[in-house]
């Protein structure tokens, strides 16, 4: 918990391992009894932030035929987390802007998803990476303005910003997934639609805040 709180606030470059036995208060040896190095230990929250709940995404979403409720659903259930678990989500918001995006478990699955929605005819049948970057980025902007001005954050929108957009509020998933759908080429009635749909629960393990 110490490394991923130090690290999605810093990067792992920025991180001493004096610092997070300190900030465990846990001896600087302990350390060494599990991990072998800063590295490893960042390996580690790799795969307990992009490989674990991409698993918790695909368990919960496994009887979801509909490629567009699924990622609907993925977009939802990572601001919802966000929003209840600050330092999961900045950790995923640094890490997720990093190449780790294309090669670990939730943008594998995010462009393994994209080509389901695109060979059964849901998206257009367009370059499916560009689908990636748009989706993928607006899914981590989304959960940068949760983390600055959502929903019992300290932060105060910009009034030139709020002259211009509607503040996060509560239904701020709901939206991100409604207009990632638009951009995927839904039609705009059927994207509010199906980003409106009841939520399958994650496993415990993974729901915000646990």
């Amino acid at each position: 918990e110490s490394a991923l709180r130090l690290m999605g606030e810093r990067g792992m470059d920025a991180v001493a391992v004096n610092e997070i036995t300190e900030a465990a208060d846990v001896g600087f040896g302990s350390f060494y009894n599990h991990f072998e190095s800063k590295e490893a230990i960042h390996r580690a929250l790799i795969d307990l932030v992009f490989e674990e709940f991409a698993d918790a995404l695909d368990q919960a979403l496994a009887d979801v035929s509909d490629p567009a409720e699924v990622i609907a659903a993925s977009i939802r259930h990572t601001l919802y987390r966000g929003r209840r678990d600050g330092v999961w989500a900045r950790f995923l918001l640094r890490e997720g802007l990093s190449s780790r995006m294309l090669t670990r478990g939730l943008g594998t699955r995010l462009l393994r998803d994209i080509q389901k929605g695109i060979t059964a005819g849901r998206f257009p049948p367009d370059d499916a990476l560009t689908a990636f970057i748009g989706l993928a980025g607006g899914t981590l902007a989304a959960l940068a303005v949760e983390i600055e001005y959502g929903q019992g954050s300290a932060g105060t929108i910009p009034p030139a910003l709020s002259r211009v957009v509607a503040l996060p509020g509560p239904d701020l998933p709901e939206r991100t997934a409604a207009a990632i759908l638009r951009f995927l080429g839904l039609p705009d009635g059927e994207a509010r639609e199906i980003a409106r749909r009841p939520l399958a629960e994650l496993d415990a393990s993974q729901q915000p805040g646990t």
